[in-house]
């Protein structure tokens, strides 16, 4: 057990374990110190003070967020001093960042801006002396704006510590002082994995989403055009943060209702072809292991995984599933199996998406997914673009009637809903491998092993006699450390492995809502699971849908016409981007 240390903060006693910082302190007090540089999923930089404290006895403030706990320290958070350090302080960065807020993509969820409110910065007497630095747009997901960068680092910590790419870096000095790729590269020139998490933890707008919104509205507008929208299954835990509920609340229906107010034609649900993704991956997972061949099989559902793989371990790709991710399984067959039942002509089809990921993006313009006879999915619009576009239009979440999904393509089962979290995709395709391999019922249909926000998880599996040892990953970190460990030798035996490219899966993708919620991503979790607890099918292969889909057009799992429509080989990582 570690030491117990006791101080007061703001006249409240408070013990907590050494090492705690004063920060982490007054958050067991309910007392919140103001933040701008510091985010709770990397390491303290200390670098914007703005969450300066005052400890009696100390000669200058203390940044709370980096201060340790001592014994007996007497600890102010809200004194003279320190409230007016503050606002000096946010003032200072006001005067080098742009005025147009009401513009910015940020507005009215910019921390900045949320810190000048509150802490009643009224004017700001300092002149701009900051050099002007060019927009970056050469990224297909992603548009970087330096000017409003408040050199906070956290872009640079996390994709370091967290996704360990390290695409950002801190350059020159002083006046100079940016924040930049390397050598001053764009986002499109680097190997930017585009898992987008530097998005969500900039406090500001320097990192943002391409914004497709205006395309999807056109195509909506045009009587020529039938357009067709799939919805993946971590937004609906998450859309309803964009109206103030909290995360992890499930608005499926809701959604839905919104989506068919916006006036697409068809609404219908990425859950389906999560299903059929399974049957897919199941498949081949059982051919590979009965062959031996390209072992352990590794999942290929994250496009920004797919991109690292690619870009950080291009001799290994041979291991990755060859089966599409949800959202291009559902592009292929709406422009093919579902025109042909429904009678429409798949060159007036626009297939849009709504997802949880920024690489989702470039996932739909790579050369490789046109198995349709065109582009499979012609727009992509994450949960912060959806929950933007309902606002725009005079829609509120909360007080819509939920609807159903449209038929067809519309129905998805519990094995699918969990596709969001991390684990999930294996705990899927282990619900269908089982029955697959031993031909009976699987009656517990919850593999708690591979369940959980922590490390990287492993587990042995007894399909019946036939076991299997399986590893889940979730961030690219962990992602490098199940690489490095295959490297070596695989020496723990696995035979399959979920990767996920953002930490805590897709609940936590890099177009979601951001939440400064310590605990938003188990919550969002929390949420998938119970409606998987909630659907009346729990298992890909009992889906009706999908029974009829392999029945009438596709005819088996991993058949002739599914490894046309359904399975792809990518193109040279090396010349991966498409400019945008």
């Amino acid at each position: 057990m570690s030491e117990k240390v006791s101080l007061t903060i703001d006249d409240l006693p408070v013990t907590v374990p050494q090492g705690v910082t004063i920060w982490g302190a007054a958050q067991t007090l309910g007392l919140k110190i103001p933040t701008l540089c510091h985010h709770f999923d990397v390491k303290p930089y200390s670098g914007c003070r703005v969450c300066v404290v005052e400890v009696v006895g100390s000669r200058a403030l203390v940044a709370a967020c980096s201060g340790p706990v001592a014994e007996g320290l007497v600890v102010k958070t809200n004194s003279p001093k320190v409230r007016e350090a503050r606002r000096l302080i946010v003032e200072l960065l006001l005067a080098n960042h742009p005025r147009d807020c009401f513009t910015c993509p940020r507005n009215q969820s910019c921390e900045l801006q949320t810190l000048a409110l509150e802490l009643g910065v009224r004017e700001v007497r300092f002149e701009q002396d900051k050099p002007t630095w060019e927009l970056d747009e050469s990224s297909p997901s992603l548009i970087r704006d330096p000017n409003k960068c408040v050199l906070c680092g956290r872009c640079v910590r996390f994709c370091a510590e967290i996704q360990t790419c390290s695409v950002y870096t801190f350059a020159n000095r002083g006046y100079n002082s940016i924040v930049t790729t390397a050598f001053g590269q764009g986002l499109g020139e680097v190997r930017c994995t585009l898992c987008g998490q530097c998005s969500v933890v900039c406090p500001v707008g320097a990192i943002t989403v391409k914004d497709h919104t205006e395309y999807v509205l056109n195509a909506i507008n045009n009587p020529d055009k039938i357009v067709i929208v799939q919805t993946a299954p971590a937004t609906r835990v998450a859309l309803g943060e964009t109206v103030g509920l909290p995360p992890g609340s499930i608005v499926t229906g809701k959604m839905v209702a919104g989506l068919k107010r916006l006036g697409f034609d068809r609404v219908l649900d990425t859950n389906f072809t999560a299903d059929v993704t399974i049957m897919e991956e199941a498949t081949e997972f059982l051919h590979r292991l009965s062959e031996g061949h390209n072992l352990p099989m590794i999942t290929s559902c994250s496009p920004g995984w797919i991109n690292f793989l690619e870009m950080f371990y291009p001799e290994m790709v041979e291991l990755h599933s060859t089966c599409k991710s949800p959202q291009q399984i559902f592009g292929a067959l709406v422009k093919t199996y579902y025109a042909k039942i429904q009678g429409l002509d798949p060159a007036k089809i626009v297939s849009v998406a709504i997802m949880p990921c920024v690489a989702k993006k470039f996932e739909s313009v790579r050369p490789e997914m046109n198995a349709s006879g065109y582009q499979d999915v012609d727009y992509v619009l994450t949960t912060r673009e959806l929950g933007l576009l309902l606002k725009s239009s005079g829609l509120d979440l909360k007080t819509l009637k939920p609807e159903a999904y449209d038929p067809i393509m519309g129905l998805g089962t519990g094995a699918g809903t969990i596709f969001g979290v991390t684990g999930g995709v294996m705990e899927a395709a282990l619900r269908a491998a089982y029955e697959l391999v031993t031909k009976k019922t699987l009656t517990n249909v919850e593999f708690n092993e591979v369940r959980g926000l922590t490390g990287i998880k492993e587990a042995e599996i007894d399909l019946d006699g036939t076991k299997i040892k399986v590893a889940v990953g979730h961030g690219l970190g962990r992602a490098r450390q199940i690489m490095e460990t295959i490297k070596a030798g695989n020496p723990h035996g696995w035979s399959f492995i979920e990767v996920m490219a953002c930490p805590g899966g897709c609940v936590a993708g890099g177009g979601q809502p951001i939440s400064l919620d310590l605990a938003y991503r188990s919550k969002r979790a929390k949420g998938l699971y119970e409606d998987d607890r909630n659907l009346p099918l729990r298992k890909s292969q009992d889906n009706p849908e999908v029974q009829a889909l392999y029945r009438d057009y596709l005819k088996e799992p991993g058949g002739a016409l599914s490894h046309q429509l359904l399975h792809t080989s990518f193109a040279n990582p090396h010349e991966r981007f498409i400019k945008s």
